[in-house]
């Protein structure tokens, strides 16, 4: 991302010299649609991000640049509805949480850009959210911590996106260490990181380039299908709040009173859970083996239970699977489209990314994009832009 270009232009629109904050999108090694049933999740922030060039005037408005777009954006700041232009919604959303939390605001001169690809499931919504809320912060003095500037993002998310969403992908890309992963509880947010010692591995994603059009409603609908099995279940244990308080064995016990379709997702997501712990001790031991076999677990849990995967992530995931030199592939994100992590050898990603492109192509007609993500520091104001250079 050449952050300069965002710099020199809001010179150029604003006539005042910007500050800069950066704000990456992210990657999940494992736990997933486990956010919202207070579950465990196991992200990392990533080196793909948004970067934000701002300032501010007296006047009251809103004006906003997109600089991947080339579209310019400007309101009065005392007109917070939603508008026609979605992506301005994200930043007035954030706006309006800050407002609503009681906190004194005036106008805002921003120009943004990114180098997150779009809808390969990066959570690049997240990061503008997030990176926003950081600007609103500074700009305004409002001496909002992280925690608060994450639970704003994601209320933005719910209300200004229309995405339900768990606080998994807003927490990842705020608080983010460079080489570490964290194992996140969803419900108390207690979290803590383990260093990423790859060794001769490394991360790449690969993106499907598709998204389909029922990816948002099957996500909400999938929220409903985990609300209704514990519904179901509180009547026989008053206790439980959420799927996370739910053993595959309590589930069982109540299978007659469960839908099929019901018992799976909840089978799943109890599932995902152990995953997530797994995975996580697997790290710390440095097994990368059982970590990469418990990624194939997700997917299949994924495709089979949740039935969130499609027909483009599994032509990825099968064939990583049969690639040697591959130890752990799965889909990531919300579903229907988005891209695939896969654990591979250095040395055999050059035949990886070919072999990948090359089947998913004749299958498909769509040349994948290969993504290489190294694991970086969440959400931050650039002190030096001059380090761009």
């Amino acid at each position: 991302m050449d952050v300069r270009k965002l710099n020199d232009k809001f010179i150029e629109l604003f006539s005042i010299t910007p500050f800069i904050v950066r704000s990456p999108g992210r990657i999940n090694l494992i736990g997933e649609h486990t956010d919202y049933n207070d579950g465990f999740v196991f992200p990392a922030a990533i080196n793909k991000a948004v970067y934000f060039a701002v300032g501010t005037k007296f006047e009251q408005k809103f004006r906003f640049f997109a600089s991947d777009l080339n579209t310019y954006f400007e309101l009065s700041i005392h007109k917070l509805d939603k508008t026609k232009t979605s992506w301005a919604n994200y930043l007035l959303g954030v706006y309006a949480q800050f407002k609503k939390a009681g906190y004194s605001l005036g106008g805002v001169d921003c120009v943004f850009g990114s180098d997150i690809p779009m809808g390969a499931g990066l959570s690049s919504s997240a990061a503008i959210e997030n990176g926003f809320a950081m600007v609103l912060e500074i700009l305004f003095h409002t001496k909002t911590d992280k925690l608060q500037m994450v639970k704003m993002a994601q209320k933005a998310e719910h209300e200004y996106a229309g995405v339900n969403c768990g606080i998994m992908d807003q927490f990842a890309s705020m608080f983010g260490k460079q080489n570490q992963a964290m194992k996140l509880d969803c419900r108390t947010l207690d979290h803590e990181y383990t260093d990423l010692n790859l060794s001769d591995y490394a991360f790449v994603l690969c993106n499907t380039k598709i998204k389909h059009e029922l990816a948002s409603s099957e996500y909400n609908k999938r929220r409903k299908e985990c609300e209704t099995g514990i519904a179901i279940l509180q009547q026989n244990h008053e206790n439980i709040k959420a799927l996370r308080d739910v053993t595959l064995e309590m589930l069982e016990n109540y299978k007659d009173q469960l839908d099929q379709v019901i018992f799976n997702r909840c089978a799943y997501v109890i599932k995902e859970n152990i995953r997530v712990e797994k995975a996580f001790q697997a790290l710390q031991n440095n097994n990368l083996i059982q970590f990469g076999e418990l990624m194939y677990q997700s997917h299949k849990g994924l495709r089979d239970e949740y039935e969130v995967s499609c027909r483009e992530l599994d032509i990825l995931f099968d064939t990583a699977y049969h690639t040697p030199g591959v130890i752990g592939a799965r889909m990531m994100g919300g579903g229907f489209g988005g891209c695939t992590i896969n654990l591979v050898k250095r040395e055999a990603i050059k035949s990886f990314s070919e072999k990948i492109s090359v089947s998913y192509y004749q299958k498909t007609g769509i040349i994948p994009e290969i993504i290489h993500v190294n694991i970086d520091n969440g959400t931050e104001w650039i002190e030096n832009i001059f380090q761009f250079q």
